[in-house]
């Protein structure tokens, strides 16, 4: 092998080596972030005061989603950002109100959304203590031609991501909105209910 060969072939290989690094970076983030975030919970629980996971964290949790028949238990981390993201889902505004709205991504945090189905019950604690919902309705929403207007004062809590879970790319404008109501009013799951336009209105752009 002459040598510019010998150095493109090595390129090639560092450049593998690169993008495979990255793409075991980001999961081993995720994981490692809800485990700094997890002794953080436990130990702001015990304090009363916010606690930041780690040194120079802008950040700190706010609450802990479950998921019980998924087996999916996710720290909240309190400001709606990129850098935030990576660590875990984020609350858009504060979770304590009556209608909060939780993100996360699709390949980490919360790829177990792929299977939600109606019904299924979601636990959210924070300070105050703990709500319980019912899975209502799944939404597909184009971001290119549709936009979400949530109503203001409805009882419910609000999980997006990406869309689909089986992407090649992240950034699609696809997004799975799921609505879930508290528990003891969720009582049918139909998605053709007359509330269902009340508590999430997709309007074309």
């Amino acid at each position: 092998m002459t040598q510019p060969r010998k150095a493109l072939a090595l390129s090639a290989a560092l450049l593998a080596i690169g993008i495979m690094g990255h793409a075991l970076w980001i999961p081993a983030k995720a994981g490692l972030g809800q485990e700094l975030l997890e002794r953080a919970w436990t130990r702001q629980q015990l304090q009363q005061t916010a606690v930041k996971p780690w040194p120079w964290a802008d950040t700190s949790p706010v609450g802990v989603l479950e998921i019980p028949r998924l087996g999916l238990r996710q720290l909240v981390l309190e400001g709606s950002s990129d850098r935030n993201l990576a660590w875990g889902p984020t609350v858009l505004g504060k979770l304590s109100v009556q209608d909060p709205i939780v993100s996360g991504h699709r390949d980490t945090h919360f790829r177990q959304l792929a299977d939600l189905v109606p019904g299924d019950r979601l636990l959210l604690t924070d300070r105050h203590g703990i709500r319980s919902y019912r899975v209502a309705w799944l939404d597909i929403v184009d971001s290119r031609r549709q936009e979400l207007v949530f109503a203001s004062g409805q009882r419910r809590l609000t999980l997006v991501t990406c869309y689909p879970f089986e992407a090649q790319q992240a950034g699609g404008p696809l997004r799975l909105v799921v609505t879930a109501l508290p528990e003891q009013t969720a009582t049918d799951y139909s998605p053709a209910r007359a509330s269902h336009r009340d508590t999430l209105s997709v309007t074309t752009r």
